[in-house]
């Protein structure tokens, strides 16, 4: 049977239509991204709950299944599936929406910066822990740099810079991840949680500051001048985010608040507005845009009501969606599968030997200084081992710098989640016993937030 004319000729006008307003190639490249996201969602879905079943918390679960649909695992199992899946069509977007996601992740993880309460047990303990903490993993990082300098391929990127970087890996700690391992295993009321957070939150702050420090040195080739009038551009940026922008943003946000007893569209776009121009400003300063993000988002940190509905309306979102982007972004540049001979993993072996040993026994030293007992300060080493997140954003700008060669970037991949994997079994087993249920808000008194970071 013959379709009907008029009918064919119908839905050949409609195709032509739709062809001129969207594109065949546009409709691809959506089918493509929407495959894209179907099997990174589904992925982290699965891996979250198989993690979850081995005592894991969903984070861990979250980096592995970056790892699942890259290189490591489905590109061995299935290569032709895996770069059909993620071929170079939609790399751009890809990348364009992960990095977004960033942007907004670090403003939530300024959020979670509650300076009272994290620094209100002991500054003298939280300074020294944190300290120790960072320093003496920095220095054994950047001393031990050329061994592994020397046994990466040609072409090997400038030693310097690749000490630089390789210090700083071994010295960041994750605190979004610290806080959501103490909340899920009922332990964010106890002194030694409130100490390591505190001590951690110092940690990110030098970090971001020292990893600001070290991209305009590999970036600028070591030229004094072009380093210190960037630093003096951000320095005034952040001036006038905190003199100038922050009380003007609170006042908006408040008088939203009290007048409509929550976040409106209006309020969150003209948020997303201010912090993306955030990102735009510290990106042409010369600095990556996440900071521009961290940066608004530490100003408003002290807004507790804010915070929440931040929380409770904008996080799911970006913690759900843009979040597993990220770590598929960093699993598709993972391939454990270059670690080829026993020379390769045996210098993985030493980078995780090296990052463990010196953040714990840096952390270790410092609470036993300040009067910790043997067990708090094994806990607290522990924790301060607590990568992550954190720790695979500084990777990420090391590889896109060309400072951190494929095989170096994938050894501190694993670095990074075997250090994640560690703590949660560790923590629960050494302070056995001390789990509490969390307090309801009333009993809070909004001044507990303490452990309870957004799930990032």
């Amino acid at each position: 049977m013959n379709p009907n004319p008029m009918v064919m000729s119908l839905l050949q006008a409609a195709t032509q239509g739709a062809e001129s307003a969207v594109g065949a190639k546009a409709e691809e490249i959506v089918l493509h991204l929407l495959a894209q996201f179907i099997a990174i969602l589904a992925a982290t879905r699965i891996v979250v709950y198989m993690a979850k079943k081995v005592g894991q918390t969903d984070v861990a679960g979250e980096i592995l299944a970056g790892l699942v649909l890259g290189p490591s695992l489905l590109g061995a199992l299935a290569p032709d599936a895996m770069h059909t899946l993620f071929d170079g069509s939609t790399s751009q977007t890809f990348i364009g929406l992960s990095q977004v996601g960033l942007i907004l992740l670090m403003f939530q993880i300024g959020l979670e910066f509650e300076f009272k309460a994290n620094l209100s047990t002991s500054k003298k303990s939280i300074s020294v822990v944190s300290i120790a903490g960072m320093v003496v993993p920095f220095v054994m990082g950047y001393l031990s740099a050329p061994w592994f300098h020397e046994r990466l391929p040609e072409p090997r990127p400038d030693l310097l810079g690749f000490q630089l970087f390789f210090g700083i890996s071994m010295s960041i700690t994750a605190i979004p991840i610290l806080g959501r391992i103490f909340m899920e295993l009922r332990l964010a009321h106890t002194r030694v949680a409130a100490l390591t957070i505190g001590a951690a939150a110092i940690d990110d702050i030098v970090g971001w500051l020292i990893l600001g420090v070290v991209t305009l040195i590999v970036q600028n080739q070591f030229a004094p001048s072009k380093i210190v009038w960037r630093l003096v551009a951000l320095a005034i940026y952040v001036a006038f985010v905190f003199l100038v922008a922050r009380p003007l943003l609170k006042r908006f946000v408040d008088n939203n608040l009290r007048r409509h007893g929550g976040l409106q569209m209006s309020t969150v776009a003209m948020l997303l507005l201010v912090i993306f121009a955030s990102a735009f400003v510290t990106s042409s300063i010369g600095v990556f845009a996440i900071i521009g993000g961290f940066v608004m988002g530490v100003s408003l940190h002290d807004n507790r009501s804010f915070v929440e509905e931040w929380k409770t309306r904008i996080s799911p979102l970006v913690n759900t969606f843009f979040l597993p982007l990220f770590f598929a972004y960093t699993g598709l540049r993972t391939s454990i599968g270059t670690l080829s001979n026993a020379s390769e993993a045996f210098a993985c072996l030493m980078v995780v030997a090296v990052a463990f040993i010196s953040k714990f026994g840096g952390a270790y030293v410092g609470a036993r200084f300040v009067g910790e007992d043997h067990r708090s300060a094994t806990v607290i080493g522990v924790c301060m081992n607590t990568r992550a997140l954190m720790e695979l954003i500084v990777l990420n700008i090391g590889y896109d710098l060309g400072v951190l060669p494929r095989s170096m970037f994938t050894m501190l991949v694993i670095m990074a989640i075997l250090s994640t994997f560690m703590a949660t079994p560790l923590i629960r087993w050494l302070m056995r016993g001390e789990e509490r249920e969390p307090l309801s808000s009333a009993e809070l008194g909004g001044n507990s937030e303490m452990g309870r970071t957004v799930h990032s």
